[in-house]
């Protein structure tokens, strides 16, 4: 009996509890639902279009500043991968022989060779700054490179890599001749072209070539401290990513860095190219000091060129030029253009 009496109360509940807000709502005033009928049809509204947002609505949305964190976070990363290789090579700790072991056994022309390398590649660096800097005291040069539109960027593009065909172009001979000219040349508009950076004022830049220095001085340690084949397999992927930051370079130039889209193409082109440029360094290096030890001391048997320190110095040249550039405009907050 309790049981039936349970079952027929249970059962009766939701009947009695429909009953009664079956009568509470026939007493609601009609302007009152029309006021939650209205209220709930605009709530509908803004969800379809929310759910209409186009593609290229997402993606040409202002920034949230997110593209330029992550490349930020990159970097850092980057910088703490490098300082714990440093320590380790640095220290000794691998069980491989590195450059430095090498070294002490190489004979006088592979010295000779990596010398003569690392002497063009300094002159290098002082000929494209003297040459920045003269440039940028003459109004006729700025007038040129600082053209915009598609018919400025030609000539710059066509200028670098004419000069730069020309001088490897030319077999390597001592003393001066037409090589070194070439090369001189070669050096001098990479200057010019870069001389729109004199823009962001002699202190910041400064600062940015002391930077430069240190992480080429470091990276450049880590090469010779590891074993001398250890990042001579990076070939492929930098090659990979030197694309994937190219590809991001010329589209970040058609899209607003304040958009979404233009965020992350500009970051990868300024955080991505920092981390490339860098491992590029690292494989240039090794690069250079493989090609020393193992090019031929005898090219004319052969029927191939001498060894040539102009073009093996040109490839760390372009890395630490990259990562200059690159350094710069984060120091003058172009990796905080969401502001």
């Amino acid at each position: 009996m309790a049981s039936l009496l349970i079952v027929s109360r249970v059962c009766r509940t939701p009947t009695i509890s429909s009953l009664q807000k079956l009568n509470s709502l026939r007493n609601v005033p009609k302007s009152q639902c029309l006021v939650r009928l209205y209220a709930s049809e605009g709530r509908d509204a803004a969800a379809r279009a929310a759910r209409r947002t186009t593609l290229k609505e997402r993606v040409m949305q202002p920034t949230s500043g997110t593209p330029y964190a992550i490349g930020a976070g990159v970097v850092a990363g980057a910088s703490v991968l490098g300082m714990g290789a440093l320590c380790y090579y640095g220290l000794g700790l691998s069980s491989q022989a590195s450059i430095m072991d090498h070294a002490t056994v190489w004979p006088q022309y592979v010295r000779d060779r990596v010398k003569a390398t690392y002497m063009y590649f300094g002159g290098s660096v002082m000929i494209t700054a003297a040459s920045a800097l003269a440039a940028f005291r003459s109004p006729a040069i700025m007038n040129l490179v600082t053209r915009g539109g598609f018919m400025g960027l030609a000539i710059s593009l066509g200028a670098m890599m004419g000069t730069g065909i020309l001088c490897q172009s030319i077999p390597y001979s001592n003393g001066l001749g037409l090589k070194q000219l070439a090369w001189v040349l070669h050096t001098a508009t990479m200057g010019a072209v870069l001389a729109p950076i004199c823009f962001m004022g002699g202190p910041l830049l400064v600062r940015a070539a002391w930077y430069t220095a240190g992480v080429v001085g470091g990276l450049s340690t880590i090469a010779v401290c590891a074993p001398n084949d250890k990042f001579l397999y990076m070939g492929g992927p930098l090659a990979m990513g030197l694309g994937v930051v190219f590809v991001s370079s010329i589209g970040s130039m058609f899209f607003s860095p304040m958009s979404a889209l233009g965020a992350g193409l500009y970051s990868v082109t300024l955080y991505g190219g920092l981390v490339l440029f860098s491992g590029f360094l690292l494989y240039d290096t090794q690069r250079i000091v493989a090609q020393a030890e193992r090019y031929t001391t005898a090219p004319e048997m052969y029927g191939v060129r001498p060894y040539d320190p102009i073009n093996a110095c040109l490839s760390i040249y372009m890395d630490t030029l990259n990562i200059f550039i690159r350094i710069a405009t984060i120091l003058a907050g172009g990796g905080q253009r969401k502001k």
